[in-house]
């Protein structure tokens, strides 16, 4: 097994000095326009950050054991040496990106990722603001631990992805130089994914790279201000419901559907799928006039 280091531990005190540095800047000159922070909101994504490491660890177990499974089964291997580890990590981004746009796309699993984007503010602490039900991400990744990646060195490659993710949230940073933007993921392009206006939505899913979207047409440059959070805010700040209401939502859509077709598309169509209108009937037609009648 490699012996790669755990670098979302390793990067917790930077992520605690960040923060620190941003939430006192934004005291010191605060900016009108930015979202800025307000208590319960940090508050909560604190709290889903620490609730998804616990059920991280949960899923782990049998997502582990699919992934050494299939490991074994495969007769190629890719070993962990200084040159293949950046060819993992640029594999390990191009699945996150379809992966990422797999969670936007299909209701169900939106469900998981929904709980990311429910802060109306954008900053440090929304990046915290993490899924409980990460399950829904694990067959994504199959194909590089069918190329012969191992297990471990897909976490640490899915670990680092996640460190890189946690700069660009902020209003602080407004554009890296032209070279950077054009490459990598900047706060700029994060800012447009997690706006709710129309010509935002569902763009920029890159991880680490933003010539993903580039290349797939899912790219949207900053131009007006972004206006964070969903198009139907959750309003409320409790981590549970937070972590929850879509599920919810679907369960209780699925029970008002009039048919399984219906039902599946509450479940596996996107976001905002509704049922086609029932076609209006025909009008009836006008009876013929009689034979031998003369109109008058």
């Amino acid at each position: 097994m490699p012996n790669l280091p755990d670098v979302v531990v390793w990067s917790i005190p930077a992520f605690v000095l960040l923060t620190v540095i941003e939430m006192i800047s934004v005291r010191i000159h605060p900016d009108e326009d930015a979202a800025g922070y307000e208590t319960k909101d940090a508050a909560t994504s604190l709290g889903m950050g620490l609730g998804s490491l616990f059920f991280d660890f949960l899923w782990k177990i049998p997502i582990v054991a699919l992934y050494t499974a299939l490991y074994e089964l495969t007769p190629l291997r890719v070993p962990v040496l200084w040159w293949t580890v950046p060819l993992m990590l640029l594999g390990q981004d191009f699945f996150y990106y379809w992966s990422h746009r797999g969670h936007h796309v299909i209701r169900i699993l939106w469900a998981c990722h929904v709980v990311h984007h429910s802060s109306r503010k954008f900053n440090l602490t929304t990046a915290l603001r993490q899924p409980w039900t990460s399950l829904t991400v694990w067959p994504f990744y199959v194909p590089l631990v069918a190329a012969g990646v191992h297990p471990a060195a897909l976490a640490f490659c899915s670990s680092a992805n996640l460190v890189y993710q946690f700069w660009i949230h902020t209003e602080r940073i407004d554009k890296m130089p032209r070279w950077f933007e054009f490459v990598l993921n900047t706060p700029s392009h994060h800012r447009v994914h997690h706006a709710s206006q129309g010509g935002y939505l569902d763009r920029n899913f890159g991880g680490i790279l933003i010539v993903w979207d580039r290349l797939f047409g899912s790219f949207v440059a900053e131009t007006e201000r972004p206006v964070y959070g969903l198009t139907k805010n959750i309003n409320t700040f409790n981590p549970i419901k937070v972590a929850t209401h879509e599920y919810v939502a679907i369960v209780k859509d699925i029970k008002q559907a009039r048919s399984w077709h219906e039902r599946a598309g509450r479940v596996f169509g996107g976001p905002g799928w509704q049922p086609s209108p029932p076609a209006e009937p025909a009008p009836a037609a006008e009876p013929a006039p009689a034979e031998g009648s003369a109109a008058a």
